[in-house]
C-alpha cells in the first residue's frame, strides 16, 4: 500500500519454514555506522537501538517510508533491517498463501537472525500488527540467548491496523462477499494501490487471522509505543487506533492524530513526524 522507491542495496535471502511451507525470503540489512562498517549482524555503533521495517499487507520494503527511514538511520550510524514478507516484493511464495501467522513466523525469523541488541521496531499498517505480535513473542521468548540477542526498545506504529482480518475486513464484508469467500475460498478486493490490480483475500487469511486477535484483551508491550494515525485514513479508521491504545499500558504511550493525513502518511511533513517519533526512543 505505497509507493516504491529504488535501493542500490542488494537483498539477502534465508530460507523460512519446512518442507512444502518454505519460502525464500530477502532481507536488506545494513549495519551502523555508515558505508564503512564492517559486514555482519547488524549493530548501531552510535550505541542508539536500531531500526526495523514492518511493511504492510501488499507492500514491499522498497516503499518511501522504509527508503527514509533506512537513509536517517545510515546518516546517524544506526542499523537498518528490512525485509518482503513471502509473497511480497522480492520474497518466494505465492500472496494467496499468505497468513498472518506465516508472515509473524519470518518476521520473528528476520529479526532473530539479522538484529543484535536494543531495536526500535517500526510497523506500518499490518506491520503495526505484526509488531505487537512480535513484541509478545519476544516476551514469551525471555531473555535467554546473552547480551547480543536483539531487544525491543521501542515501538513506532504507523495507522496499525491490530485485527483487521476481522475488525477491518470480514466485519464489514456484504453477505454476497462473505459467502463468495466461504464457497470459492477467495475474494478480489479492488485495490487503490500499487498498479490498482485486485488482491486475493482468501478463507484461510480470515480463519487463521482469528489466531492472532489482540484487541480483546490487554496488550502488554513492555517498552515505549508511539502511534501516528491520520484522521482521513479510510482504510483504518482513526478509531481503529484508539480502541488499540486502550490495549496497551498507561505509560509512555502517545498517540499522535494528523488531522489531514491519509492511510499512507508518506508525504514529506508525514516521513518528518515517523522519524521524530524513532528518533525519541
Amino acid at each position: 500500500m505505497s509507493q516504491t522507491a529504488t535501493s542500490e542495496q542488494e537483498p539477502a535471502f534465508i530460507e523460512v519454514g519446512e518442507g512444502l511451507g518454505a519460502r525464500r525470503i530477502a532481507v536488506r540489512a545494513r549495519p551502523g555506522g555508515g558505508p564503512g562498517s564492517a559486514s555482519g549482524a547488524p549493530g548501531s555503533t552510535s550505541g542508539a537501538p536500531g531500526l526495523f521495517w514492518l511493511g504492510g499487507f501488499k507492500s514491499d520494503m522498497t516503499g518511501t517510508k522504509a527508503i527514509a527511514l533506512d537513509a536517517w538511520a545510515a546518516q546517524h550510524g544506526r542499523s537498518s533491517v528490512r525485509f518482503d514478507y513471502s509473497g511480497h516484493g522480492e520474497s518466494g511464495g505465492d500472496f494467496a498463501d499468505g497468513t498472518i501467522g506465516r508472515w509473524l513466523e519470518e518476521s520473528v525469523a528476520v529479526f532473530s537472525q539479522f538484529c543484535r541488541g536494543p531495536q526500535v521496531v517500526i510497523g506500518s499498517s499490518m506491520g503495526g500488527w505484526m509488531a505487537l505480535l512480535l513484541a509478545r513473542e519476544i516476551a514469551r521468548r525471555g531473555n535467554a540467548g546473552g547480551g547480543g540477542k536483539a531487544q525491543l526498545a521501542g515501538l513506532v506504529l504507523i495507522a496499525p491496523a491490530p485485527d483487521f482480518t476481522e475488525e477491518l475486513m470480514w466485519k464489514g464484508f456484504s453477505p454476497e462477499i462473505r459467502a463468495e469467500i466461504e464457497t470459492k475460498g477467495v475474494w478480489l478486493r479492488p485495490s487503490d494501490y500499487g498498479d490498482g490490480s485486485p488482491y486475493p483475500i482468501t478463507r484461510n487469511l480470515i480463519e487463521e487471522g482469528r489466531n492472532h486477535l489482540l484487541l480483546g484483551s490487554k496488550i502488554d508491550v513492555g517498552c515505549p509505543v508511539r502511534i501516528l494515525q491520520g484522521a482521513q485514513d479510510p482504510d483504518v479508521p482513526w478509531k481503529h487506533a484508539f480502541a488499540l491504545v486502550h490495549r496497551l499500558p498507561a505509560e509512555d504511550v502517545v498517540l499522535t492524530m494528523i488531522q489531514d493525513g491519509d492511510h499512507r502518511l508518506s508525504r514529506p511533513q508525514d516521513i518528518a513526524r515517523i522519524i521524530a517519533a524513532v528518533a525519541e526512543i
